[in-house]
């Protein structure tokens, strides 16, 4: 499926109608995640370099589709809150947004499933919708330049030939993506370290 959408996106490239589908997908991916909202913003931003499509609108379309996306999965949470609590990725949501506060949402914008997982949450534990938006619009905007800049800067090198410069960025994306699973590993992995340091420490405090 994911293809055939991609396949689409390039066939439009030079109509209006591509500004349409992006705002779409980058909607649907808000509750949806298996749509290909990011790759196909690349795309559109990769044919900018040649004057395909405009960059500027490509990036606040997708901002806008993003953040109303989040807040069609903050509504489905709010009205599921009694089926999702104790879902495993819903549990890690609701755990890391104890610790972050609307900074999470910021985050997970990166996390394959887990912005889905934490607007969903949001929503089933009543987080303040002033509070929610605030975030999500820093997410969504944030999100929306990353990929059109990737696309972008990705196509202006290979500009006579746009689909090495659309391999490229959607390599540098998932290069980034993976990066930061990384440093998250990391941290967790030191956290857990330090825990383990401290538990003799607090023992022998004891007696």
């Amino acid at each position: 499926m994911s293809h055939a959408i991609l396949d689409l996106v390039q066939q439009v490239m030079s109509s209006p109608w591509l500004y349409v589908a992006l705002f779409a997908l980058a909607l649907l991916d808000g509750f949806f995640p298996i749509v290909p909202a990011e790759t196909s913003v690349i795309t559109a931003a990769v044919f900018a370099a040649s004057g395909e499509t405009n960059l500027a609108l490509v990036i606040v379309v997708a901002a806008l589709g993003a953040c109303a996306g989040d807040h069609v999965s903050y509504l489905i949470g709010s009205r599921s809150a009694g089926r999702l609590r104790e879902k495993k990725p819903f549990v890690w949501a609701r755990s890391a947004l104890a610790e972050r506060g609307g900074l999470v949402l910021v985050m997970a914008r990166y996390i394959p499933g887990g912005r889905t997982a934490t607007t969903l949450t949001m929503g089933a534990v009543r987080h303040p919708l002033r509070s929610f938006t605030f975030f999500d619009v820093i997410a969504a905007c944030s999100w929306a330049v990353y990929s059109g800049l990737i696309g972008f800067f990705g196509g202006t090198a290979f500009e006579s030939d746009p689909i090495k410069g659309l391999l490229l960025g959607l390599a540098i994306a998932l290069s980034i993506a993976a990066l930061a699973e990384l440093v998250r590993w990391l941290r967790k992995r030191r956290a857990a370290r330090l825990c383990l340091e401290r538990l003799p420490a607090h023992a022998a405090a004891r007696r």
